[in-house]
């Protein structure tokens, strides 16, 4: 993951074309055309050893005959050459390539191999090619140049490449990038995100995605992006025949739909259908603000069209908003009495100009409306110019009064609407031709700004930590895979469950119908009522074999049961092996909704947890939702309402709600077994019953792997690193935890501040700002480990927050940057210096090579710390305020670290 020497490639100062053609229609002729009659400012050089000029423009060699190395070339030669002319570029210093040249198979190790010593970077092969229209750079073979904008296309389609430029010109849309992939040897969808989410010329970036590979890379990469500016897909392959259609055109494997709609979900990307509705989306999330809720009002002259409009968002289970009384009777003011008193607010046909403001300038000031959905259908009491006017007039003195609930608009009809739709578009206001468009776009707002909040949103902070018996787990998982089987029973499937705190129903195994008997006898003692199931290595459904007998109320009949299934599925599944049976007490919970919670191994993400309706139905059903772990509280209540069944959990009629704080429980711990125990391939918990009672798991099943001989795909999301948590002792008396943060660490955030000092606050962050947001602070807490680590030190005595170290890593994860906060009342008792050093010592072993910080000069103490700390220190330049301090490990391994007691942090800009 590494987005240097990206520069060169989107924004290079010179750049050569290596098998420039003279020769009209090829590769090379076109790269040529596209290169000089762009606009380009930089140098061109052509490099063809069969000419020595073309069209007029001189022409060498070789790459050696250049003189200058070129930031960037263009390759277009055959595939045999490529790894001796990249060899040879990044011997001269180039330090990025777009190779266009398609078929080469086992050449394109070679081509990485060549380029890895000099860390030039490769774009493709088999692609189109790059555009940057804001600098008049067109190093591609497409037919036609994009217009200059401010959207990022990228895409794994080369040939979608040119339909897009061509479709989006002809609607006035314009890039800042445009990015044929290729078949991603080395730059990929990661690299474009890290590298366009600070582009300051890009707002939103679009990405047509056919399969993800390096998906821990893609998904961190797309969470950081999408934090700073919309990211919208379009995944192809949506059904099993286009993603057929995808893994052909790609080479790559595409992963289930579900799995990518969970993974961009997480990742706070917004997921589109269409490329009509990428653009779409682009253009409405760029003129409107972000909407503070999702009730919608709409205000039409046609009756008609407003009642369309209000289906098509409730289609969307969109929200209509409800008018508050004080809006009605304004709106009876303004409105003849035919008006529809209601939402939709129709004005009436022969409404003028001064109904569509009077009626906009009421509806922009109701405080239980987030948005209003203009509509206009042509009449002849008012020109549709005349009514566009008159809403870009009303939304602009609605700005001015601070009311900046987003306006969209839906001018219906053709030739007569078309220079109202330019009045929109010239004013930044959203405009759509069809009501389903318009509907369409503001569900597009509302799935933004979910997106936005759920990647702000904190989990409820835990009343006390879970306790697992990890041990325990691992050793019956190890007794599994020493006995060299692969399927777990259910028998021990609950083992391990219970050992992560999960409930379950015990059940006792049984090898003939004699300990059938004496099992049940047992279990009735104690229950109204028995169950007695098959086991079998070779079955995984037993109700499936009728190999499951319930309500069995004596010892006789759990007998009689035993023999009739070993009759019964011996003659289904005579290949099946019968190893004995599983009695059970009949659990009884007539308000239980039977749930399924399951894990298998996704081929593009790793493990994938689901959550259902559960039950023998399962499969019918088809209700369920996925989530990358690991989960937290709060994204395990989010992936439980994405079902249908959750509206049973939450109760109907006589059925009380369910206790939904246990499940949440079991989902959470059930992500941490899948977590500590790489060796898991296979859950289903099914049925888990869940009441108002609590939650426990009647039936269960695993499959195993040694992860030795057969390493489980890696988590997509890297989990909280628990295992870096120790208890030090604080100077002074006391002891203190240091510890990675949790998003939940918020609240504590919150008072931690309150608690520095103006002077402290002032070189921290070299200003006074004392106002934090929710947003300023959740991007402190809420963390991606891949990338960034903060050590916070918590006061054992009252579990208060004293001091906090950061390291924020760049994209290639070698180089970070750090910073240290100490509470003012506790500075001087060796607190800084512990979180430095937790801080280094993870830094260590993340292979980082390289830490820096910069440094008030009055931040005496700090410079001091540092210094023993073997941290190098310069000034900055242009800054005498400034010192720029560094430290590499590799420095530190003859030098040791000698603690001065009364050093404290103070603070540091990161």
């Amino acid at each position: 993951m590494t987005v240097r020497n990206l520069n060169y490639l989107t924004a290079p100062h010179t750049v050569a074309l290596i098998g420039a053609s003279a020769r009209s229609g090829s590769v090379g002729s076109t790269v040529m055309h596209n290169l000089l009659t762009g606009g380009f400012a930089g140098t061109i050089q052509l490099v063809n050893p069969k000419y020595r000029e073309i069209g007029g423009r001189p022409c060498v060699a070789s790459i050696a005959e250049l003189g200058e190395a070129p930031d960037m070339a263009v390759i277009a030669t055959p595939p045999q050459t490529i790894p001796r002319l990249i060899e040879e570029l990044g011997r001269e210093g180039t330090r990025a390539a777009i190779v266009l040249t398609a078929g080469l198979g086992d050449l394109k190790e070679q081509m990485l191999a060549a380029s890895q010593p000099y860390c030039l970077r490769i774009l493709g092969p088999n692609c189109i090619g790059l555009m940057a229209p804001t600098i008049g750079l067109n190093a591609s073979f497409a037919s036609r140049a994009p217009l200059s904008g401010d959207l990022a296309f990228v895409s794994q389609s080369g040939a979608l490449i040119t339909a897009v430029v061509d479709w989006a010109a002809g609607r006035g849309i314009g890039f800042s990038q445009v990015v044929s992939l290729g078949e991603m040897a080395d730059v990929d969808l990661g690299d474009m995100l890290d590298h366009l989410a600070t582009d300051r010329s890009t707002r939103a970036i679009l990405l047509y995605i056919e399969a993800v590979t390096h998906a821990p890379k893609f998904l961190s990469a797309a969470r950081r992006a999408a934090r700073l500016k919309p990211v919208i897909v379009v995944k192809s392959g949506r059904h099993a025949g286009g993603a057929h259609a995808a893994l052909s055109h790609t080479g790559a494997l595409a992963g289930s739909d579900a799995a990518y709609n969970a993974a961009f979900r997480r990742s706070g990307l917004l997921r589109v259908k269409t490329l009509d509705d990428l653009f779409a989306a682009a253009e409405t999330l760029a003129r409107v603000p972000r909407l503070g809720g999702e009730r919608l009002t709409i205000l039409t002259n046609g009756g008609g069209a407003g009642v369309l409009a209000s289906d098509e968002l409730q289609d969307f289970e969109g929200r209509l908003a409800v008018l508050d009384t004080g809006t009605l009777t304004a709106l009876d003011q303004v409105l003849p009495p035919t008006w529809s008193h209601g939402n939709p607010v129709d004005i009436i046909g022969d409404a003028d100009t001064a109904r569509y403001a009077n009626a906009l300038h009421v509806l922009l000031s109701d405080e239980q409306s987030d948005a209003v959905l203009v509509l206009h259908c042509p009449t002849a009491t008012v020109s549709a110019t005349e009514a566009a006017s008159t809403v870009v007039d009303a939304v602009a003195k609605a700005r001015d009064a601070a009311r900046n609930n987003p306006v969209l608009t839906c001018w219906l009809g053709d030739a007569a609407v078309k220079d109202a739709r330019k009045i929109f578009a010239q004013n930044k206001i959203p405009t759509f031709e069809t009501t389903s468009e318009a509907v369409t776009g503001f569900m597009q707002l509302v799935g933004y700004a979910r997106a936005q909040t759920e990647l702000m949103q904190v989990p409820p902070s835990m009343a006390a930590e879970r306790i697992y018996d990890a041990t325990a787990a691992a050793n019956e998982i190890e007794n599994i895979l020493v006995s060299r089987r692969s399927v777990v029973s259910a028998s021990e499937t609950k083992t391990i469950l219970a050992a992560y705190g999960i409930p379950i129903n015990r059940a006792a195994f049984a090898r003939d119908a004699a300990e059938v008997r004496k099992i049940a006898s047992n279990i009735l003692r104690s229950s109204r009522a028995c169950v007695v199931k098959i086991v079998s290595p070779d079955i995984s459904h037993k109700s499936d074999v009728g190999g499951v007998r319930l309500g069995l109320e004596s010892a006789e009949s759990a007998v009689r049961a035993s023999h009739e299934m070993i009759e019964h599925v011996t003659s289904v599944r005579p290949d099946a092996r019968i190893d004995g049976f599983a009695v059970e007490p009949m659990i009884s919970r007539p308000h239980a909704v039977e749930i399924i919670i399951g894990m298998n191994v996704d081929q593009t993400f790793g493990p994938m947890m689901l959550f259902g309706a559960g039950g023998v139905a399962v499969e019918v059903m088809r209700d369920s939702a996925l989530a990358l772990p690991p989960l937290d509280a709060l994204l395990a209540r989010q992936m439980i309402g994405e079902t249908r069944v959750a509206r049973l959990l939450a109760g109907y009629r006589d059925r009380p709600a369910a206790k939904l704080d246990d499940l949440v429980d079991v989902l959470v711990r059930v992500s941490d077994l899948i977590i500590a125990h790489p060796e898991i391939r296979e859950l289903d918990i099914n049925p888990l019953l869940v009441d108002e009672n609590g939650v426990i798991a009647i039936d269960a099943r695993m499959k195993l792997a040694s992860e030795a001989a057969n390493p489980r795909m890696p988590l997509s999301i890297r989990p909280y690193p628990s295992h870096l948590q120790q208890i030090v002792q604080i100077e002074g008396g006391g002891e203190m935890t240091v510890r990675p943060i949790r998003p939940d660490d918020e609240p504590s955030y919150t008072r931690f501040f309150a608690a520095i000092s103006p002077d402290d606050m002032r070189l921290r962050f070299f200003s006074g700002r004392r106002s934090l947001s929710h947003e300023f602070i959740a991007h402190l807490t809420q963390i991606d480990y891949a990338r960034e680590m903060a050590f916070i030190g918590i006061d054992n005595r009252n579990g208060e927050l004293l001091g906090v170290s950061r390291l924020v890593l760049d994209p290639d994860l070698t180089h970070g940057e750090f910073g240290i906060l100490v509470r003012s009342d506790m500075q001087a008792r060796g607190i800084g210096w512990q979180l430095l050093e937790a801080l280094l010592k993870y830094a260590r072993g993340e292979g980082v090579t390289q830490v820096k910080g910069i440094v008030h000069v009055e931040n005496k103490k700090m410079l001091e710390m540092a210094r023993q700390f073997g941290f190098a220190c310069k000034s900055v330049e242009g800054d005498a305020a400034l010192r720029e301090i560094v430290w590499r490990p590799a420095d530190m391994e003859t030098k040791p670290i000698a603690k001065v007691a009364d050093v404290h942090s103070g603070s540091l800009s990161i």
